[in-house]
């Protein structure tokens, strides 16, 4: 699909970048079970938390742009998630649930997690389909998040609140980390209960999301400052990197450690909030620089996030039958073209039908009749 002249092309670097750390990670740890793209592999974690700072910043934008022309609806906003997440999820879901090639006989938590978005909690490594965990995060935040905005709207001092609220978050989610490492206790207990206490929890994992949400507030309440902001593309761009550079070499050097733990998210929150803010800088290397492919990726990524995982175990598995090792770039560029085709697939059969309803009879803002003059002249 072409890239729409609305689509920002440092954003789908951005979401494009995301997915392919993401599937280098998934490529590791399920496909050659060694570090096949070296650093990027290790890290490839990452692309999720940079997902949640694009989301933070794209939905609060969506909710404070709403509360500022005082359109913002709750039921219209939670049927336009509903039908951007569910119809993908649930088709992924059921061939989890009813092909025995996805299911691959894993254990699979009671089912009622997956319709309801709580697989996350106490998420055992392991578990069938348990790289939703991650849309579990988001489901649950944007829950939360417009019934905050709007209680938060209604009060006195509204705006101070929102930021006191954000700077809350931020206190919060490394408070329920240091309980959450006491609790894990890594060096103990292995990386297992890391990942189930701190890794795949909602109250551990939301600090991308936040800054996200925190970018979406500069902007629409402090016009002067987002532009200042926005005037400084590239040195925004070189801070995001260096930023990011040292969060992810800190995760490198130790991922389950107390201080790493505590800590490290909100530092790679910052960095990967600054690449955000640099994407939407006009004047920007990032903002300005259309990466051929990324747009269609960027389109895609949703997608390509929840079928790839299971579809590179299987293809890998048939391509060692047919003596192509997982670890050569034949295989490679295989099972990378296959995730495309597949999240293409998906999002032409499934996504964009449901994209066209949602247009049609929940658009973005309620549609208000023009008055009678006013409709004359138009």
């Amino acid at each position: 699909m072409m890239q729409s002249s609305s689509r920002l092309a440092g954003l789908d670097t951005l979401r494009a970048l995301a997915i392919v750390l993401v599937f280098t990670n998934h490529y590791q740890g399920f496909v050659t079970f060694k570090p096949m793209f070296g650093f990027v592999s290790q890290i490839g974690w990452a692309g999720v938390d940079l997902f949640f700072a694009l989301s933070g910043y794209l939905i609060g934008n969506q909710i404070f742009a709403g509360l500022r022309r005082g359109t913002f609806s709750l039921p219209r906003f939670a049927a336009r998630r509903l039908l951007r997440t569910l119809p993908n999820y649930y088709v992924v879901l059921a061939l989890y649930a009813f092909w025995p090639l996805f299911a691959a006989n894993a254990p699979h938590a009671p089912w009622w997690k997956y319709w309801t978005f709580t697989l996350n909690l106490g998420l055992q490594p392991g578990t069938r389909f348990s790289h939703s965990w991650s849309l579990c995060v988001e489901e649950q935040f944007y829950c939360v998040l417009p019934l905050v905005a709007v209680l938060i709207a209604a009060c006195r001092g509204a705006l101070r609140l929102g930021w006191v609220a954000v700077a809350g978050a931020f206190a919060a989610g490394m408070l329920f980390r240091h309980y959450g490492w006491l609790e894990a206790n890594p060096p103990a207990h292995g990386n297992g209960a890391f990942y189930r206490e701190i890794y795949y929890a909602t109250l551990c994992r939301f600090d991308e999301l936040v800054a996200g949400v925190a970018l979406a507030m500069v902007k629409n309440y402090h016009a002067g400052l987002w532009a200042r902001l926005t005037s400084f593309g590239n040195w925004t761009f070189a801070a995001g990197i260096a930023v990011t550079a040292v969060a992810l070499h800190l995760f490198f050097d130790n991922h389950f450690g107390y201080t790493v733990t505590v800590y490290g998210y909100p530092l790679l929150a910052l960095g990967f909030a600054l690449l955000v803010l640099a994407a939407l800088s006009p004047a920007s290397l990032l903002a300005r620089i259309r990466v051929p492919g990324a747009a269609s990726i960027a389109l895609w990524s949703y997608a390509i996030y929840l079928v790839h995982k299971q579809l590179i175990v299987i293809l890998a598995k048939t391509l060692r039958q047919a003596g192509i090792a997982p670890d050569t770039p034949l295989a490679v560029a295989i099972l990378a073209l296959s995730s495309i085709a597949a999240g293409w697939l998906l999002y032409f059969i499934v996504e964009t039908p449901f994209m066209k309803l949602r247009e049609r009879f929940v658009p973005a803002a309620a549609r208000t009749p023009q008055p009678a003059v006013a409709a004359a002249a138009a």
